[in-house]
C-alpha cells in the first residue's frame, strides 16, 4: 500500500474485465487492491467445456499477450475460427468472411469463459502488487476530494485514489455511486449448449437470422459447436422442454442443416437478454468499465471485447497521467477515458440493436432489403474490410 495508507486503484470485481484491468495497471507499477465476493471455479482440462464462451476479437488477444496470460490460455484448450458465415432464413445473400483472404491465421478464438477467469486468477495471486480481499463485499462508499473509501459487509474499510467498478451488468457499486441507466429489455432469452453435428465444424462461426430469432454455432475444440439461439421468452421456454432428441431435431432445422443433423446435445442453459448503458462512466474517484458501463446484445459476440478495449484505454489514460506527475483520478484525466469509450461503446450497442430489429423483422420487404445488403456488403471488398475489422476489435 502507499505511504499515504491508501491503494492507488481498488478495482471492485474480478471477472475477466476486472482481472486484465488489475494485472495491466499492477504490471504497470501501481498499488491495486482487488474485490470479489466468491473466487472463480478452477479450470480443468478434465471437465467439459464450459457452458459460457467467447469469441475473442484480435484486439483482445494481443491485450491478454501482453500481459502474459494468453501463452497459457492458447495451451489449454482454444478453437480458432478461420471463416464466418453469416446468413438470412427468408431472404437469399449471404456474408463471409475468410482469415486466408486476409492473409492471415484465424479471424478470432473460441475460448472458455471459466478458463479466461482462472488463468487471470492465478495470475493476480502471484501478483505482489496486488492484494486480494476474497470473499468480500461492498455494502457503501463514500468520496472525498483526495479518495474514495469503501465498507465491505463485515465493516472493513479500504480507500484507494480511484475506484473502479467492474462488478457487472447490475453493479451495485454504479447504483451506489447514483449513475443511471438505460435499459431495454429484449424480451428474448439466449438459450446456451454445446452440440454434436453430423459433419465437422470446419473451424467457421455461423451465424443465421431467423424470424424474430437468431442463431449462432461456435467451433469448439473437441469437435462440438457451442449454440447461442437467441428467442422469445416463451419459445425458450417451450425450447427449454423438449427432450434431446426434439431440441435437436428443432435446432438442426433452425440452422437449415449448414453441418448435417444435430446428432447430441448437453444440458441448455438460458440466459436473458438486456441492453443496458451507463448515462456516464464517471462520480467522483470512481469509473466504471466492462458490463457495469455497457451490457449488449450477444448476436456479435462483442460484450467481453468491448469490456477489454475499455480496460486497454483506461490502462493507457491512467499511466500517462501517472507518468506526467499529474492526479491519475482527477475529473479530467477520467473524461478522456469516457469520451474515447462511450462512444464507441453506445455506437456498438446501437448498431446490434439495430441489426437485432432489423433482422428480426418478418416483414418481407424488410427480409428482401437484408438480404440483398448481405450480398451487397460481401461484394464490395472494402465495405467488406470495415465489417470485418469492427468485428475483430481493430
Amino acid at each position: 500500500m502507499s505511504a499515504r495508507g491508501i491503494h492507488d486503484v481498488i478495482v471492485v470485481g474480478a471477472g475477466m474485465v476486472g482481472a486484465a484491468l488489475a494485472l495491466a495497471l499492477a504490471r504497470a507499477g501501481f498499488d491495486v487492491a482487488v474485490i470479489e465476493p466468491r473466487a472463480p471455479k478452477p479450470w480443468n482440462a478434465r471437465d467439459d467445456i464450459d457452458l459460457r464462451v467467447v469469441a475473442l476479437a484480435p484486439s483482445s488477444i494481443e491485450l491478454l499477450g501482453r500481459l502474459d496470460v494468453w501463452k497459457s490460455i492458447r495451451e489449454s484448450r482454444v478453437c480458432a475460427y478461420r471463416a464466418m458465415h453469416v446468413w438470412d432464413a427468408l431472404a437469399p445473400g449471404e456474408l463471409n468472411f475468410d482469415a486466408a483472404a486476409e492473409g492471415r491465421s484465424a479471424l478470432g478464438h473460441i475460448v472458455e469463459n471459466r478458463l479466461i477467469q482462472s488463468v487471470l486468477w492465478n495470475a493476480l495471486g502471484r501478483e505482489s502488487r496486488i492484494t486480494l480481499h476474497c470473499p468480500s463485499k461492498v455494502a457503501a462508499t463514500e468520496a472525498t476530494p483526495e479518495r474514495r473509501t469503501l465498507t465491505f459487509d463485515d465493516g472493513t474499510i479500504i480507500a484507494a485514489k480511484l475506484v473502479v467498478a467492474a462488478d457487472g451488468v447490475d453493479s451495485a457499486l454504479r447504483e451506489m455511486a447514483g449513475i443511471a441507466v438505460h435499459d431495454r429489455d429484449y424480451g428474448q432469452c439466449a438459450i446456451v449448449a454445446h452440440v454434436a453435428t453430423e459433419r465437422a465444424h470446419e473451424s467457421t462461426a455461423w451465424q443465421r437470422f431467423l424470424p424474430g430469432a437468431t442463431l449462432a454455432f461456435l467451433p469448439l475444440a473437441d469437435g462440438r459447436s457451442s449454440i447461442v439461439w437467441s428467442v422469445p421468452e416463451a419459445e425458450s421456454q417451450r425450447l427449454l422442454a423438449l427432450d434431446d432428441a426434439a431440441f435437436c431435431a428443432e435446432l438442426g432445422a433452425a440452422f437449415d442443416f449448414r453441418l448435417g443433423r444435430v446428432t447430441a446435445a448437453t444440458s441448455r442453459a438460458v440466459f436473458p437478454l438486456r441492453m443496458k448503458l451507463a448515462d456516464r462512466y464517471l462520480a467522483p474517484r470512481l469509473v466504471l468499465i466492462g458490463d457495469a458501463a455497457h451490457a449488449v446484445h450477444p448476436l456479435a459476440g462483442q460484450g467481453v471485447n468491448l469490456g477489454l478495449r475499455d480496460v486497454d484505454e483506461l490502462g493507457a489514460v491512467l499511466i500517462e497521467a501517472r507518468d506526467a506527475k499529474r492526479d491519475f483520478a482527477a475529473e479530467s484525466v477520467l473524461r478522456r477515458y469516457e469520451r474515447r469509450r462511450r462512444s464507441d461503446n453506445v455506437l456498438s450497442a446501437h448498431a446490434f440493436d439495430a441489426i437485432q430489429r432489423v433482422f428480426g423483422s418478418e416483414v418481407m420487404p424488410v427480409a428482401a432489403l437484408r438480404g440483398a445488403g448481405l450480398a451487397l456488403v460481401n461484394k464490395i471488398e472494402p465495405l467488406k474490410r470495415v465489417f470485418a475489422r469492427h468485428a475483430e476489435g481493430r
